[in-house]
């Protein structure tokens, strides 16, 4: 398979200090990596630092075999779309608006939709079973309406790499598994490479290709659902007692 995302020794922080330190993985096309861990444990770091949303202090990161330090604003857009966990709350925006907003990097500077741009839009829409939602205001409709909004803006920017912050945090379950069963389609259908992170293993189990967990700042394991999901990973990971882990997990 071909690697999409190398990641090789990242390490960043925030002020005095990383968060982060040596971290190494690679993704391919048509792949899900998800990132678990505690809380703390360095998973929207690793996020931020690999999108450009935090500057590293230190490794290389490297998208569609390009040195993501050497790729311009536009080209980047084009290549990677990001989620991120912070609620998007846009002023006046129906949700078709929203999905628009991913075809700026295509539009030059007076941000005009062509036809084909309309097109992409409506079937991004469409994509995400939300054609009925399209002329509604994006801040009316429920968590789960507005993730899948945010989902087909992603899809509107075409890219290779989609990177995810725990995209359904706010989210119940049904919207949790409407929302997965989308997101499988469109990287097996598009060959698109993801990370993304989660807390819910449960969901992390069945959408992954591999998993890295990461504590300390650290990618402790990598590996397939099976070879993570042991009672000793888990119990390490999250510094479970053996008595709640049999309670609860078992």
């Amino acid at each position: 398979m071909e690697t999409a995302v190398s990641v090789k020794d990242l390490s960043a922080g925030y002020g005095k200090g990383n968060v982060i330190e040596n971290v190494s993985f690679e993704v391919n096309y048509g792949e899900i990596l998800t990132l678990i861990g505690p809380n703390g444990g360095g998973k929207s770091t690793v996020i931020k630092a690999v999108t450009g949303f935090l500057e590293k202090s230190g490794g290389e990161v490297t998208l569609c075999g390009e040195n993501a330090e050497k790729l311009g604003r536009a080209k980047l857009s084009k290549l990677l779309s990001v989620m991120l966990t912070e609620r998007v709350k846009p002023d006046l925006m129906t949700c078709r608006d929203v999905v628009a907003a991913g075809r700026y990097p295509y539009t030059g500077m007076f941000g005009a939709l062509s036809a084909e741009d309309g097109e992409i839009v409506e079937n991004a829409l469409k994509t995400v079973e939300a054609e009925a939602l399209a002329d509604a205001d994006f801040n009316s409709v429920s968590d789960g309406q507005r993730q899948r909004i945010l989902l087909a803006r992603a899809i509107c920017q075409q890219p290779k790499i989609l990177v995810l912050d725990e995209p359904t945090s706010y989210l119940d379950i049904r919207h949790k598994i409407v929302f997965f069963e989308i997101l499988e389609k469109l990287v097996r259908e598009r060959n698109i490479a993801v990370i993304l992170s989660l807390h819910e293993l449960d969901l992390a189990s069945k959408v992954s290709d591999r998993i890295a967990c990461i504590k300390g700042g650290k990618i402790t394991h990598t590996g397939t659902s099976e070879e993570i999901f042991t009672e000793q990973n888990i119990r390490e990971l999250y510094e479970i007692p053996e008595e709640l882990y049999r309670k609860y997990f078992d």
